[in-house]
This record gives C-alpha cells, structure tokens and sequence, in this order.
C-alpha cells in the first residue's frame, strides 16, 4: 500500500460517467480515493452508500472523493447508478490502479479496503485500511479533510 508522503501515482481512467479521472485532473485540491473489494456487495454498499451521503459536505469543503473497485466499467455503472454516488467511480478491472495504488490482496486479485486522503499538492497525506467498521473510513476522511482546509498558522 502506498505510504503517507508519496506523490499520488501517475493514472488515466473513465468514471462511471464517462469523464477522465487521472492524477493531473486531481491536482490543486484535496481528494479522497477510496478502493473497495465488489460492487454490489454488502459492505461494498454500505462503504459506496456512505460516501454517497457524506459527499455534499466533502463538495463544500472542495474535496473530490473517488471511488475504484477492480470490477469492470459497466457493471461499476450499474452500481454508480443504483447507489445514487454522485461522486465518480471507476471500474479497475484490468487492476492497473489497484497495482499503482498497491492495493491488491495477493491471491484474490481484488482491491483492499483502503482509502487515501490526498492534499492539493498530489502528497498522500492519510492512508488507512479497514475491512471492517466501514464507517470509519468516510469519518477519518472528512475529519482529515477539515484539517486539510483549515488556513496554516504562519510566524
């Protein structure tokens, strides 16, 4: 798994929407990238259904999230569109990202549950990993988010 300080990998992948998500269209504003294992899944719902909600108030705080699973482009349009995700999502299934990341199990060629909080400057700032407690990856991404926003003391 990539490590907090690491410049955000190089990648270029269609969303759900059809719109060209890469490193350079992130770049200039925080953003949370979060991998999750199957699409229609239980906890893949509960994860992509939780972002879902708290996406309005990542919006406000000028912070894309983004999320990838390592299933393929339709049926991740399929799931983008039953969950409501008004945030893009991208289907990884020829796991380029998955492997740029480092975040795939090693015999199950599916994504980890891990989440990366990215600041404006395409640094990884946060990294954390979950399989259970879902909840926890939207809370740490938004308090870590809030803190990213906040002005920097000077003097």
């Amino acid at each position: 798994m990539l490590r907090v300080g690491t410049r955000l990998p190089h990648f270029e992948a269609k969303s759900a929407e059809g719109q060209l998500i890469s490193d350079v269209s992130l770049r200039g504003a925080p953003c949370v990238i979060f991998f999750f294992p199957r699409a229609f899944t239980s906890g893949c719902i509960y994860e992509a259904k939780a972002f879902r909600d708290a996406y309005p108030r990542f919006r406000d705080l000028g912070v894309e999230v983004v999320g990838v699973s390592t299933d393929g482009h339709l049926r991740q349009c399929k799931f983008a569109e039953w969950a409501g995700a008004a945030y893009p999502m991208i289907g990884d299934a020829s796991l380029e990202l998955a492997r740029a990341f480092d975040v795939l199990w090693p015999i199950f060629s599916i994504a980890k549950r891990a989440t990366f909080v990215v600041d404006s400057d395409s640094i990884i700032h946060s990294v954390f990993h979950f399989e259970f407690g879902l909840d926890r990856h939207v809370i740490k991404s938004e308090s870590i988010a809030r803190a990213l926003k906040k002005p920097k003391k000077t003097g």
